[in-house]
């Protein structure tokens, strides 16, 4: 039996809402705020792109389709194979700054291993995702700069 595994993070980021929202909804942008364990990144057609994560001893290719089920609002990446993985970007105004929120929720492992990554993986997500927020943020601020 898989049970299921969530992680989040979220962070005010210095700059409008629409401005980081489409930070985020430019795929090819979006790989820059991507931090170790993730690498190899390619889009793959409008709304798909690929990338490897390092991940608990293990390295994994994830195929991500993306949608916008809020547009200006919410992005959604989901992993086309079989790893359940969904990845939810949630971008909320905030007077002149964005907060926003990543959260993700997969298909965990059973057993014993299941039991340790329900307790390790959401830590170390969220950790990962603080780091993308912090390399989101420090962009945002050399746009405003530039």
């Amino acid at each position: 039996m898989t049970h299921v595994v969530a992680a989040s993070a979220e962070r005010t980021i210095d700059a409008p809402a629409d401005q980081v929202y489409r930070y985020l909804a430019d795929t090819q942008l979006h790989s820059r705020f991507l931090p170790p364990p993730f690498y190899d990144f390619h889009v793959e057609e409008t709304g798909a792109f690929r990338y490897k994560i390092d991940f608990a001893g293990g390295v994994r290719e994830l195929r991500m389709q993306v949608t916008e089920p809020e547009p200006g609002r919410t992005l959604v990446h989901a992993d086309k194979g079989g790893s359940g993985l969904v990845t939810t970007f949630t971008v909320t105004p905030r007077g002149g700054q964005a907060l926003v929120d990543i959260a993700s929720r997969f298909d965990g492992e059973s057993g014993v291993a299941g039991f340790v990554e329900r307790i390790v993986a959401p830590r170390r997500l969220h950790r990962v995702y603080g780091k993308e927020l912090a390399r989101l943020d420090a962009y945002a601020r050399e746009q405003r700069v530039g």
